[in-house]
C-alpha cells in the first residue's frame, strides 16, 4: 500500500535508513530532509500527550538532537519511524513527569481555548471520545489511527507486549463506539427539543 506521496512504506524506510546513515556521518543535509519530513507528525503526537505548544516545539528540536546524536547507534531492528517515535514517546513522558512535579498537573489538561482551531477540534465526537479514555488507551489509539503505526511498533514505542495494545484497542475502540452513539442520540435529543 502506498502513503499519500505515492511510496511504499518499504521505499520510505529505506530513504529514511539512508538518511539517518548520512546524519550519522554528520551530514546536516541529511538532518535537515528528516527534520522536514518529521516536524508536523512530531509536533502533533507530542502536543497530543504534553497538550502544550511550547513543549512540543521544544521537545521536536530535542528529539531531532538526539536522532543527530544517536544515529550511529540505530542497527535496523525497527523501522525508522518507530524509532523515532520512541524516542518521541521517552521525552514526552519526561516533559510532562518534571511538568506534573512543577505544577501538580494531571496529564489529561484541557487543551487552551484561546485557540480556536483546538476549539473546535474539542467539539469533535471522536476528539472527545478520545479523551475520555485511559490513558494508555488513548495513547495506542493515537499511535495506531492518527500516526498508522503498527500494533507490533505501537508497542515498541510503548514499552509493552503486542498482546497489551490489542487489548488496549479493543477496549478502546468499545468505549468509543459507546461514547459515538451516547453522543449521536444526545444530538438528536437536542434536535427534536427544538423542533418539538
Amino acid at each position: 500500500m502506498a502513503n499519500a506521496a505515492g511510496k511504499k512504506p518499504d521505499d520510505e524506510n529505506e530513504r529514511e535508513s539512508a538518511l539517518l546513515q548520512r546524519i550519522a556521518q554528520h551530514d546536516r543535509d541529511a538532518l535537515a530532509e528528516l527534520y522536514r519530513s518529521y516536524h508536523a507528525r512530531l509536533f502533533k503526537f507530542i502536543f497530543r500527550l504534553t497538550h502544550s505548544y511550547a513543549a512540543a516545539d521544544e521537545l521536536v528540536n530535542d528529539i531531532m538532537l538526539i536522532v543527530w546524536q544517536s544515529a550511529s547507534g540505530f542497527r535496523g531492528a525497527s523501522k525508522v519511524s518507530t524509532w523515532i517515535f520512541g524516542i518521541a514517546y521517552r521525552q514526552a513522558m519526561r516533559s510532562v513527569t518534571r511538568s506534573k512535579k512543577a505544577q501538580s498537573h494531571q496529564l489529561h489538561v484541557a487543551e487552551p481555548a484561546c485557540d480556536d482551531s483546538i476549539e473546535i477540534e474539542t467539539k469533535d465526537w471522536v476528539w472527545h471520545g478520545l479523551h475520555q479514555l485511559p490513558y494508555p488507551q488513548q495513547l495506542s489509539m493515537v499511535l495506531v489511527f492518527y500516526f498508522g503505526l503498527s500494533y507490533s511498533e505501537t508497542a515498541e514505542v510503548t514499552g509493552c507486549s503486542v498482546n497489551t495494545v490489542k487489548t488496549r484497542m479493543f477496549h478502546a475502540r468499545r468505549k468509543l463506539r459507546e461514547h459515538l452513539a451516547q453522543s449521536a442520540l444526545a444530538v438528536l435529543h437536542e434536535d427534536g427539543r427544538q423542533h418539538g
